[in-house]
């Protein structure tokens, strides 16, 4: 499905957002309303009761035909904190494996009344094709497909960022390791450049890095210290060992010789730079223990504010009815 069809498929006819499938070709107010939102909705995991009622009543089934630990869990705990209904589904054993299609499976969940799909895949593509086929009512999130987009991840990204350092126009941004097969690194990249981000870096070997790279709107580093020096923020990628169909790399203790993250490498950055990484990380190969658990590091700061993030999103596609011309966190259940 082309990226035109996409960003069609993704807002209702009143230009709300309906599905999120990828960030690219959502306007830089869209975006910025993802971000805002997700702000209202950080002070809920303070409260006592960790919970609002706007999507009370909906039903959100997990579809995580990949593995994933921290995505899985924080978009069914935002789903809870929404007080929606979570269905978590194991495809791995479940119909699918008898031989059920994608299209079965869906069809079968939606006469269950299903509002919502978050949705895992190693083919990219494969939240686009759901979000194409679903019944009107239904909205499909993007929880990661292939090499192709991880539109959620990229959005808590940018707010962390945000977060720590306001606007985007004057910043540096690096970004470090595997670019050719992170699809988070396409979701900040695209981000980034509609956030109006004043310089977006690619740091890592060429052969981590995708054909015409340039043309994403970044400058490419194949030097670490070169790259990050005066960065405002440095992001760390995981190397994609698992997407790797031929060794790209001479090994990881090589790896971690020229573009590991050590105090000292990061010594050419601003001094007031943070330190991203949207797990999980190998330490020793990208990152040092010492700047993962350091004081620039705000890693764990990106798992929290994931949860808002995805609150943010999963109800401004499903608890749009609710959240128009109030603020996300209205009133409390009691």
């Amino acid at each position: 499905m082309s990226h035109a069809n996409a960003h069609d498929l993704q807002l209702d006819p009143a230009g709300h957002l309906k599905h999120l499938l990828t960030v690219e070709g959502l306007s830089r107010e869209l975006l910025t309303e993802v971000l805002d939102q997700a702000e209202g909705f950080l002070g809920v995991a303070q409260q006592a009761v960790k919970k609002v009622p706007l999507c009370r009543g909906k039903v959100v089934a997990n579809l995580f035909f990949e593995t994933s630990t921290r995505t899985r869990t924080t978009f069914e705990l935002a789903a809870k904190r929404l007080s929606a209904d979570v269905l978590n589904l194991n495809i791995a054993a479940s119909a699918t494996t008898k031989g059920e299609t994608l299209l079965d499976t869906l069809r079968n969940l939606e006469a269950m009344q299903v509002d919502m799909f978050v949705v895992r895949h190693a083919a990219s593509g494969a939240a686009h094709f759901i979000a194409s086929q679903a019944a009107p009512h239904v909205s499909v999130i993007n929880a990661g497909d292939g090499r192709h987009a991880h539109p959620t991840q990229g959005m808590l990204d940018m707010f962390t960022i945000r977060r720590h350092k306001g606007a985007f126009e004057n910043l540096r941004i690096a970004i470090v390791g595997d670019i050719l097969h992170s699809r988070v690194a396409r979701s900040q990249i695209a981000a980034l450049n509609t956030l109006g981000t004043g310089e977006i870096r690619v740091i890592g070997p060429r052969t981590l890095m995708p054909a015409q790279v340039e043309s994403l709107g970044v400058r490419v580093f194949d030097d670490l210290r070169e790259g990050v020096r005066d960065a405002d923020v440095v992001i760390m990628l995981r190397l994609q060992r698992e997407r790797m169909s031929v060794a790209l790399l001479p090994s990881e203790h090589e790896y971690f010789q020229l573009y590991g993250l050590t105090e000292e490498r990061l010594s050419t950055a601003r001094p007031d730079a943070i330190v991203m990484h949207p797990g999980p990380i190998n330490r020793g190969v990208e990152m040092d223990t010492q700047v993962a658990d350091g004081p620039r590091s705000v890693i764990l700061e990106q798992v929290s504010n994931g949860i808002a993030v995805r609150m943010a999103v999963i109800a401004m596609c499903i608890g749009t009815q609710n959240l128009r011309g109030q603020s996300a966190v209205g009133g409390l259940d009691d």
